[in-house]
């Protein structure tokens, strides 16, 4: 009887340690922050909170300052000709770039981007992760040609190696999300 009671014990404080360790790796691996910001303009730009957390995360792994060798800045790497467009599209005026690594500026002109993909693309957010790294006239292009795509609506094949994997680790990335968000898995940083 005592060894059933020593092992039952015993394998209760693994499970709890093994629990404990795959919720740290959780949180380092996902990880969750300027969540006012997100919920805000992922609502009002009709997109799902998980799919921006995931290109967040993807782009930039929540870092603020985050900058790409090809000039790409901010939470959602945003290029310069990219955030010239979306602030006119967005009818913003006098528009700084030294508020491009503020969260609230990025995240929103991040989700204007991804709204404007969503539509071009009918929702399909494999083909809005695509444009958004690739661009969407590549996209377009690649819709078009049957190497490519045999029905015009889906990619059979993704030509850039880069946006191939881009587009698998958001798709990923966009369903643990949903489910860390659906569940509060864990309380939600806020900065």
């Amino acid at each position: 009887m005592f060894r059933l009671i020593k092992f039952i014990l015993t394998s209760v404080l693994w499970l709890i340690i093994f629990l404990f360790i795959a919720y740290c790796a959780l949180c380092i691996l996902f990880p969750v922050k300027y969540a006012d910001e997100i919920r805000e303009y992922s609502k009002k730009y009709d997109l799902d909170p998980g799919f921006v957390c995931a290109v967040i995360n993807t782009e930039s792994r929540f870092e603020t300052s985050a900058t790409s060798h090809k000039g790409a800045r901010g939470l959602m790497q945003l290029m310069p000709e990219t955030i010239d467009w979306a602030v006119e599209g967005m009818g913003i005026e006098n528009f700084s770039y030294e508020n491009i690594e503020k969260p609230e500026v990025n995240i929103e002109i991040g989700c204007w981007v991804l709204n404007f993909l969503s539509k071009q693309f009918n929702g399909n957010l494999e083909l809005v992760a695509a444009a958004y790294n690739a661009g969407s006239g590549n996209v377009t292009k690649w819709l078009g040609d049957t190497k490519y795509s045999s029905d015009g609506e889906y990619l059979d094949y993704i030509p850039y190696a880069e946006t191939a994997n881009y587009v698998k680790k958001v798709m990923a990335y966009e369903k643990v999300y949903k489910i860390i968000l659906r569940t509060d898995l864990y309380e939600i940083a806020s900065n």
